[in-house]
């Protein structure tokens, strides 16, 4: 008897664990979601380190292949190699199929092949993909309707994401194949570095195939613009491109979030390149030596992947230590909504802004467009930035320490790390083993860190059936 006992306990503890981890991943889509991009990055982190990924035909060291793993899965543009040379055709592929399913998203992926092997998605399944869209939905119980998609439209918003995914990519590469040619490249390397550049600029990710990336092509204004045409059209998110594709011409029918994300887009990437135009146009390491034109089209590039785009003409290492600190501040932003951009978002950016406003105003309720932003969106844009920067400045200090590299140096890096935009002073690629992984799990808090908290605390909130005294403390 003792026996039998002693051998079913561990079976039940065995089990009993199990159900524990299960309950535990499937509880809300936002843990779902960190298991599911954990594992991708383990898998592509096994793929990376195979010697057929390399050039040479030799392993890669295991912190090179997982921050390589890391910035490809959550389309950041980071690296610690010269992503050129180092990789072979094999190891390209793999860094390309990667980069598109960490732009669409995993949850939105998993739904998305769920939707063709099912051919219907159940509430659950419906769930778990509106945690891509609204982190606010990423919770089991009451939804609220009155949400920028809807349950019912999720299975149209997926469909619209793989649309758009292909469509834009395609298009992208179709435009950039000849102006590639006319800018020197050889045809048959235009083939595969084509629609590598339109995946690398509509997921926001950065990474460039060639020896001196878009440096080459400073002076093709085609190609420049549509990389950051790429770029935008990747960083106002999804629900945006649905909202747009069913309601281009009827700017009524927008919703909220829409407006908001599009207005607070163009803005910031004017405000931008004006700031840029005016720290920069007397430093003759980067504006000084051009002329007007070429100004002005390098500053409204380095704004436009500053907000998560990754290509550079210029080396930032030459920007003025005051340029370099208003891109600090635009890749803290970032991008859109489930878009394929990190930062804290410009609607989190806008919501507080008009919050702000409101308070200097007396007014009693946060308003835009005639409508009404609700408390509980106030409060997750404020937790958002709060752990934002929480994250950015405790990776920069552990960074410093190991380094003792400049703090300018190993802020930007940081800050670009956790906007997944893939700009660099130039310090990751000298990284020791030891900071590459606290840059690599930097880059992970800030692809899923944003949205996922948003979501614990959805998912974490009860009804509470009683209301405690009010006492005000002094703020200000």
């Amino acid at each position: 008897m003792s026996g039998i006992l002693s051998a079913s306990t561990p079976r039940r503890g065995l089990h009993g664990a199990a159900r524990w981890i299960k309950h535990v991943i499937t509880s809300s889509p936002s843990r779902f979601a960190i298991v599911v991009f954990a594992a991708l990055i383990l898998l592509f982190t096994g793929l990376l380190s195979l010697p057929i990924s390399s050039a040479s035909g030799t392993i890669t060291p295991l912190s090179d292949a997982l921050f390589t793993a890391v910035s490809t899965i959550c389309v950041t543009g980071l690296t610690t190699v010269d992503m050129a040379t180092h990789w072979s055709p094999f190891g390209n592929v793999v860094i390309f199929i990667g980069v598109n399913i960490g732009g669409m998203g995993a949850l939105t992926l998993a739904s998305l092949l769920g939707l063709v092997i099912s051919k219907r998605l159940g509430l659950r399944a419906k769930l778990i993909a509106a945690g891509d869209t609204n982190p606010m939905r990423a919770h089991g119980g009451p939804v609220n309707e009155s949400q920028t998609v809807r349950l019912g439209e999720v299975g149209q918003l997926l469909t619209t994401v793989a649309l758009s995914t292909l469509v834009i990519e395609g298009t992208v590469a179709v435009l950039l194949y000849p102006t590639l040619i006319w800018a020197g490249i050889d045809p048959i390397a235009a083939l595969w570095e084509a629609p590598y550049y339109a995946a690398m600029s509509f997921t926001n990710t950065g990474f460039t195939p060639n020896a001196g990336g878009v440096s080459i092509f400073a002076d093709d204004y085609l190609v420049l613009i549509l990389l950051m045409t790429s770029v935008f059209l990747g960083s106002i998110g999804f629900p945006v491109i649905y909202t747009l594709a069913k309601h281009v011409w009827h700017v009524k029918r927008w919703s909220l979030h829409s407006k908001l994300t599009l207005i607070t887009t163009i803005l910031l990437f004017f405000l931008g390149a004006a700031v840029f135009l005016v720290l920069e146009y007397n430093n003759p390491r980067t504006f000084g030596s051009m002329d007007a034109t070429e100004t002005t089209m390098n500053a409204l590039f380095l704004s436009a992947m500053t907000r998560s785009g990754g290509f550079s003409v210029i080396d930032i290492a030459d920007l003025n230590g005051s340029s370099m600190l208003a891109a600090t501040m635009l890749m803290f932003v970032g991008g859109g909504s489930a878009s394929t951009a990190g930062g804290i978002k410009v609607t989190t950016l806008a919501v507080l802004a008009i919050a702000v406003w409101s308070e200097a105003r007396g007014r009693q309720s946060v308003e835009a467009f005639g409508r009404r932003i609700p408390s509980d969106v106030q409060r997750v844009a404020l937790s958002v930035v709060a752990w934002g920067a929480t994250i950015v400045a405790l990776s920069t200090i552990v960074i410093a320490q190991i380094t003792k590299a400049p703090i300018v140096d190993v802020l930007f890096d940081v800050i670009s790390a956790f906007g997944t935009v893939g700009l660099s002073s130039g310090l990751t690629e000298t990284l020791p083993d030891s900071a590459t992984y606290v840059m690599a799990a930097t880059i992970f808090m800030g692809r899923v860190g944003t949205v996922t908290l948003a979501a614990a605390i959805a998912a974490t909130s009860r009804s509470q059936l009683y209301s405690l005294p009010v006492e005000r403390p002094i703020v200000g």
